[in-house]
């Protein structure tokens, strides 16, 4: 007989059906969490220690693998996922990158059509306001990206 920890009695499950299930319960409480990256790591944890028990009839060595992978994860991978999740604008890639940088007026910018020079290439561009007005020449910053149109202020 097997007990949860609210001390009822799981009589039939398997405990590595158990570990599994609290790697998934763990992992949807990371996504309502906001992705803190901890109960993940600690889903990943609780994988291995299903796995072990699914391999092993000894009732303590699925909780020295939770631990042991769980810590692992923590101080191994969260760290390097936390870095690449927080990508500076220098490394971002695609329409991303081009948020923020500044384009030059080829032909009037108004809310409703225009062209600008960005990055070499001429872009379609609107004005993110939808009423200010740009001259060729001018400056302007990328705001959005909408399809293949930058929105420009």
């Amino acid at each position: 007989m097997w007990r949860c920890a609210a001390g009822r009695t799981m009589e039939g499950v398997d405990p590595w059906l158990a570990w599994l299930l609290a790697a998934l319960v763990l992992g949807v409480l990371e996504l309502l969490t906001g992705g803190t990256l901890v109960l993940i790591m600690l889903a990943g944890g609780a994988v291995a220690g299903g796995l072990t028990a699914a391999l092993t009839e000894n009732p303590f060595l699925p909780w020295v693998v939770f631990s042991v992978v769980s810590v692992g994860l923590l101080v191994v991978v969260r760290p390097v996922a936390q870095k690449h999740s927080r990508q500076p604008l220098e490394l971002r890639s695609g329409v991303d990158r081009l948020l923020g940088q500044e384009a030059e007026v080829v032909s009037s910018v108004n809310g409703h059509d225009g062209r600008v020079k960005l990055h070499g290439e001429i872009w379609s561009a609107r004005a993110f306001d939808g009423t200010s007005t740009f001259v060729p020449g001018q400056t302007v910053q990328v705001l959005q990206i909408d399809g293949a149109t930058a929105l420009v202020g």
